[in-house]
């Protein structure tokens, strides 16, 4: 929780508190390791006019801002990245939380002279983002719908044994644990293997099933839904059970997050792994871009004034981006970008009309491969030249970990609106995991800065008005 003199001092020395979140293995821990790093080593970024101006003199980790919070572990996290076994960090399974002090020069105006912004950066899931949405939702409405999108064809290999549990489960039947546990336990299943399936982009709540940390095995985990047929639940039945523990989740588990976390932020960017749904097909995008849209829905937007800034904070920026686009030749990254503006203009829409500014990007955070052009069939093709993780195979080779490979790795149509009509064939994209870059050394035997595709362009957006 936000201790007294913290709150105080927001009231006089300016902030930015910033949600960075994101669907699932979107790359939030590398995001926030590698922005972190460029902050405090102030590196050579030519969009973020900060930085490029020289007026960003200096950055520093500072106390933590909340004592109820996790620390975001970055030294932990950028030795992974930098380290000689070059292993991408874990993924973010719990909220983290990190304040950076940036010392800078007002740009112009008679506020000219030395200032500085505490940046909060707050990472979390955005699986837990999605369950904000069930705060406006009955037990019924909810149930409903996860079992109608259970039933649809494209999910019946993965939904089968839970569909056949709930089936099994009368919700008129008096109350009963170990049935409870059981469908509970059927449930979380299916949504362990949504998440490693073909849907993996998808988000379908309760976000904490998968990630239940200290409340594993507690009653507010402990439901499902049933098929209640139109009959309200009667009091001592299975249905009034799930009802109640639904409403148990919702007050304990996601009240919490949103009153303590969530709607204290004034900044959000939000990742999204637009590659790995365009790799699984049209269906996987329509997942896709509900879940975007579900977020969206979520958030609290619109412009801030000082008093808002100070008791209510409104996200007043909002920044999508596509992920990963050193997986893809730098011609394939406007269409990226354009695929992934396609994918949020709904939401976009929403957001701007309540008066909040809306961006979309294509990066790589930390920028694993670099170009290069190959030959295939005689014909020149742009590609990407980077070392493959180990155990990633591409047509049939298995690569080893340490062998560099050139790789081309498919086309994305020029209109966006074509991905959702099957113009990718699947397979013909080629994106395997590739290690993080070996250090470049200059000529006095120092690494260089990590490298990376339009991160400053990222906190350009997010950052430019509160260091100008």
């Amino acid at each position: 929780m936000r201790n007294a003199a913290d709150f105080a001092l927001s009231a006089v020395q300016p902030g930015v508190r910033l949600g960075v979140t994101g669907l699932s293995r979107s790359g939030k821990t590398v995001f926030t390791t590698a922005m972190v790093h460029h902050l405090l080593e102030v590196t050579p970024m030519p969009v973020f006019r900060a930085a490029a101006e020289g007026r960003i003199r200096r950055a520093r980790l500072a106390h933590q801002p909340d004592d109820d919070v996790p620390r975001f572990p970055y030294e932990t996290y950028l030795e992974a990245l930098t380290g000689p076994e070059r292993n991408w960090p874990r993924s973010t399974n719990r909220i983290a939380e990190l304040r950076i002090a940036i010392d800078y020069e007002r740009a112009s105006g008679w506020r000219k002279g030395p200032a500085t912004l505490n940046l909060d950066v707050v990472d979390y899931p955005g699986e837990w983002l999605t369950d904000l949405a069930l705060l406006e939702e009955s037990y019924a409405d909810w149930a409903r719908e996860t079992i109608a999108a259970a039933r649809r064809p494209d999910r019946a290999a993965i939904a089968g044994p839970w569909l056949a549990a709930l089936a099994e489960t009368d919700a008129g039947a008096a109350a009963d644990e170990a049935l409870a546990e059981r469908v509970a336990d059927a449930f979380k299943t299916y949504l362990a293997a949504l998440r490693a399936g073909p849907e993996a982009v998808a988000t379908t709540p309760p976000g904490r099933f998968l990630m239940p940390g200290d409340l594993a095995g507690s009653p507010a985990l402990t439901f499902a839904p049933l098929d209640l047929k139109g009959v309200t639940p009667a009091s001592g039945t299975m249905a009034a059970l799930m009802d109640r523990r639904f409403e148990a989740y919702k007050s304990r588990v996601v009240g919490p997050f949103f009153r303590e976390h969530f709607a204290r932020l004034d900044r959000q960017l939000v990742l999204v792994d637009v590659l790995a749904a365009l790799d699984r097909g049209p269906a996987a995008l329509a997942e896709l871009e509900t879940a975007i849209d579900r977020v969206l829905l979520a958030f609290r937007a619109g412009r801030n004034t000082l008093a808002s800034r100070i008791f209510m904070p409104r996200i007043d920026r909002v920044l999508f981006a596509a992920t990963k686009a050193d997986h893809l030749h730098q011609s394939g990254h406007a269409r990226l970008e354009a695929i992934l503006r396609l994918l949020v203009d709904r939401a976009i829409r929403r957001t701007e009309g309540a008066g909040a500014r809306v961006g979309t990007v294509a990066l790589a955070s930390v920028r694993a491969t670099r170009e290069a052009m190959v030959r295939e069939g005689g014909v020149k093709l742009p590609a990407i030249v980077g070392t493959p993780e180990a155990g990633e195979s591409i047509d049939g080779q298995v690569f080893d970990g340490l062998t560099e490979a050139a790789i081309f790795p498919g086309e994305l149509p020029e209109q966006p609106e074509a991905v959702f009509q099957g113009a990718i064939a699947p397979g013909s994209l080629r994106f395997p995991r590739f290690r993080p870059p070996a250090p470049l050394l200059d000529a006095a035997g120092r690494a260089h800065a990590l490298p990376h595709i339009r991160l400053d362009r990222a906190l350009e957006f997010l950052l430019a008005d509160r260091l100008a």
